[in-house]
């Protein structure tokens, strides 16, 4: 097992190799969660990942407005 400075030496090496694999891969959390909020509401313009949560954020945030077209057929 390596100890004081041969350690901290592989540990840095370590960050360095994981921080350029990370850079590489170019994976993000945030760019992920984006694509995944597909459906806009109409009205208040917030962003759901499915029809049924649209459909479901509709009728409790929105029960005065008539229901879009395209959540008609949506089971909720």
């Amino acid at each position: 097992m390596a100890r004081g400075h041969q350690k901290i030496q592989s540990q840095k090496k370590n960050a360095e190799k994981k921080a350029k694999i990370a850079k590489a891969q170019g994976h993000d959390q945030k760019s992920a969660a984006k694509k995944a909020l597909v459906h806009t509401c109409s009205v208040c313009k917030c962003q759901m990942p499915d029809p049924k949560t649209y459909k479901q954020h509709f009728q409790n945030k929105h029960p005065k407005n008539a229901l879009p077209q395209e959540l008609v057929d949506v089971e909720a």
